[in-house]
Parts: C-alpha cells; sequence; structure tokens
C-alpha cells in the first residue's frame, strides 16, 4: 500500500512537471509563430535605424558632417527617399532615420562603399573636433518594416 502511494506521488509529480515543461516550450515559441521575417518585404519600403552616442559639445560638429558628407552621399542612392536626424538631450543620443524605397535597394549598396563614406565622415569629425578616433560610437542600427 505504501509502495502505490509513493508511485503515484511520483507519477503526480512527473506529470505536473512534464505539463510545465510543454507549456513553457510552447509558451516561448509563440513570439517567434507571430514574427514575420524581413526577408518578405524586399519590394516595400524600409526605414534605417540608427543610433549614435553624440556628447553635446560635439553636436555640431555631427551635424555638420552629417550634411556634408553622408547627405549628398545617401542623395545620390538609388532608392533613397530621406532622412530625419533626431538628437536627444538627456541621454545625449542621435537618431538618424534614413527612408528607403525597398530593402532590396538598400542592401545592395556594397560595405565597402559605405565604409569609404563613414571614414571621410569620421575623418571631418575628428578633424573638426580636434581629437584622434571618432567620439560617436554606434550604439544600435536595425530595420523599421511600414506596417499597413
Amino acid at each position: 500500500m505504501r509502495f502505490n502511494l509513493n508511485l503515484k506521488k511520483k507519477f503526480q509529480s512527473f506529470c505536473l512537471l512534464l505539463i510545465c515543461l510543454v507549456f513553457l516550450i510552447f509558451q516561448s515559441d509563440i513570439p517567434n509563430l507571430k514574427a514575420l521575417t524581413m526577408n518578405n518585404y524586399q519590394s516595400e519600403m524600409v526605414i534605417e535605424e540608427l543610433r549614435l552616442k553624440v556628447p553635446a559639445d560635439a553636436k555640431a560638429a555631427w551635424l555638420n558632417a552629417e550634411k556634408k558628407i553622408w547627405e549628398p552621399w545617401l542623395s545620390s542612392q538609388d532608392g533613397f527617399l530621406g532622412r530625419q536626424l533626431f538628437w536627444d538631450k538627456e541621454k545625449e543620443e542621435a537618431l538618424i532615420l534614413v527612408n528607403w524605397k525597398s530593402k532590396k535597394l538598400w542592401k545592395s549598396i556594397p560595405v565597402s562603399e559605405v565604409n569609404i563614406v563613414q571614414q571621410k565622415f569620421e575623418d571631418n569629425v575628428k578633424a573638426a573636433l580636434n581629437v584622434g578616433k571618432n567620439p560617436f560610437e554606434l550604439i544600435y542600427e536595425g530595420e523599421l518594416d511600414k506596417q499597413r
């Protein structure tokens, strides 16, 4: 009788553990089921999102370099629709939103070409601020898909 009681308790514990495990596995997979991959939207408008650390004392140099270096280059790119620059005084962070006609056009730009423009941008900023390295740390880069 005692053996049956212990076996019954162990079986109940096992079943409870199994139910919890199944619940956790399916619960953690729900966001993945709802997520849509960005590759499905190669031909739809996409917004490139960049966040940079921009100290207050370097804000003017950042804005000047953005207008002098990035703006003309971006304007010459196929699929470029425009961009917006924001600066958060409290966090001393910049937010750059670049609108592209499609992800395919945006991603067709060679990384080597982007790196050349980035180097010109950094050289401009270092000269303007008389510093040895780029003071604008990239915090985040990503993309936003326009919702319908």
